[in-house]
């Protein structure tokens, strides 16, 4: 059995970690609003409607913010269609995924659904058929306490104090031209720098100091994947533009199994490495803007949108059905192994990463699946989210590993993938690790400087068939085990990894 050498020592670190990278995203796509978090008359429905079974499952996995309303949804939605009595808001079109959009569920509910679910929301201004004007009565809306036009509408539909929302993305994908309102990058530059100008002074920031409620969080829209044409310069091009006034970058990017490939199983492995050196690129970009603009300011990655998504099948829902099966990916364990890699890319760039959003939350390549009026259960991936989720916290620390690596299409990947993260407030050590070679593999750690350690879980996560999965039907096929405790001796520990 071939055997790994990791090494980690708690003063090299990385970066802090951000508990917002454990975020999440709902938008308005398929089943994820209704039928999702959303069903009125399901027996756990509570008098908001919100699905109780589901509030269970998502505090579970600890999700700190969720991103709304989109996603390509967010750049043909009008906000004030969304508020206001149920019975006079209109049912629209979504010209993005060719569904009725019946706005049943809008801003209030959603920030109702917050509050209940002890989440942060994270909201997404349109500027495809958007305004920069109508960003900012958003941000009036939900922030300014009340005797404006706008604000005291907030009241009348129930909500007395402003909501308070920090985080606000600038747009979703602005550079794809699937994109209602694609704009090219000096276009949306533009128009980003005046949204989040406007934003900022109605909440009543000036001259760089933070207003009433504090200082916005605003995510700038930069590349959809790194297969754009456009990418990096899209990026470059709209933080020229934005630099002084944003926080975040927003990167989205998605992988899948592939049979067509050369190396299907190889190449799928290869995402997390993959997916760290997308980040790279774009750290070096936001670098060389920094130099550029002459600045001490550091702008940060929001990954917020992430996940495994293969396409299995066409479309077989008709056009314009309110609450559409789409995008119901069931995964596997090769799925779960995967996602946990990615999880660990997130926090070993913690230093630049301050945000993620997992797209998405419920029923939409989600880690969680309902039933319109019955059960759910939870996806292989909801089970690694859930662990990391829940205990990698502090620091991470910089790993030394002389794993062996293996080809695939994006260049070497490597067997052992891991993440070692360190609390030092709860004195806790957490180790993330996924095994990428076809066979068993014993690992050990040399954990220096930590002080004394002792192992207080073992969770570990296998199956001898690559695409098993969970169902409503058998939900706990593929499920985290606890295992015997492993000893930890003159600070090494170690671990018999199955392949």
């Amino acid at each position: 059995m071939k055997h790994t050498k990791i090494f980690a020592d708690a003063n090299l670190v990385i970066g802090s970690i951000d508990r917002h990278i454990y975020g999440s995203f709902i938008e308005h796509l398929g089943r994820a609003v209704y039928e999702g978090i959303y069903e009125p008359g399901h027996p756990t429905a509570d008098e908001n409607g919100f699905r109780g079974d589901v509030l269970a499952l998502i505090k579970e996995l600890n999700v700190p913010i969720v991103r709304y309303p989109g996603g390509n949804f967010l750049s043909g939605y009008d906000w004030r269609d969304g508020i206001g009595p149920r019975e006079k808001r209109p049912v629209r079109l979504d010209l993005a995924w060719f569904s009725t959009e019946t706005n049943e569920f809008g801003t209030d509910e959603f920030m109702k659904w917050c509050a209940v679910a002890g989440i942060e929301p994270m909201m997404a201004v349109n500027m495809g058929t958007g305004s920069i004007l109508d960003a900012a009565h958003l941000v009036e809306y939900c922030n300014h306490p009340g005797g404006t036009t706008i604000s005291d509408m907030r009241r009348a539909n129930g909500a007395e104090q402003p909501y308070g929302v920090r985080y606000w993305c600038i747009g979703n994908e602005m550079d794809g031209s699937w994109q209602t309102g694609h704009l090219s990058a000096d276009e949306y530059g533009r128009k980003a720098l005046e949204a989040a100008k406007l934003m900022r002074w109605t909440n009543g920031e000036m001259d760089g100091k933070a207003g009433p409620n504090g200082r916005l969080r605003l995510i700038v829209s930069g590349s959809s994947n790194h297969d754009m044409p456009t990418f990096p310069e899209w990026d470059r091009k709209v933080l020229e533009h934005t630099y002084g006034q944003i926080d975040l970058l927003s990167m989205h990017r998605y992988y899948m199994y592939s049979k067509s490939s050369a190396r299907p199983l190889e190449d799928f492995l290869g995402s997390a490495d993959d997916m760290d050196e997308f980040i790279g690129t774009l750290r070096a970009t936001i670098e060389y803007v920094r130099a550029k603009e002459r600045s001490t300011k550091r702008v940060g990655i929001s990954f917020d949108e992430w996940n495994i998504w293969t396409v299995t099948a066409p479309r077989n829902e008709p056009l314009w059905k309110r609450a559409p099966h789409l995008l119901e990916d069931v995964y596997t364990f090769q799925d779960c192994l995967v996602f946990a890699g990615m999880m660990n890319t997130l926090l070993n760039n913690c230093d630049v990463v301050k945000a993620a959003c997992l797209a998405q939350l419920v029923n939409v390549i989600a880690p969680i699946m309902t039933e319109k009026g019955g059960r759910t259960f939870r996806q292989t991936t909801f089970y690694p989210f859930r662990a990391i989720a829940n205990n990698a916290s502090g620091e991470t620390v910089r790993a030394i590993s002389d794993t062996d690596i293996f080809a695939t299409k994006y260049g070497s990947a490597r067997c052992i993938n891991e993440a070692i993260t360190h609390n030092k407030e709860k004195r806790e050590v957490c180790i993330s690790v996924c095994n990428y070679a076809q066979e068993d593999r014993e690992v050990s750690f040399e954990l220096r400087s930590f002080g004394s350690l002792r192992a207080t879980e073992y969770l570990e996560m296998t199956s001898s068939d690559l695409f098993a999965v969970n169902g409503f039907d058998a939900p706990e096929n593929v499920v985290t085990h606890e295992r015997e405790l492993p000893s930890v001796k003159d600070d090494r520990l170690t671990l018999r990894l199955p392949a």
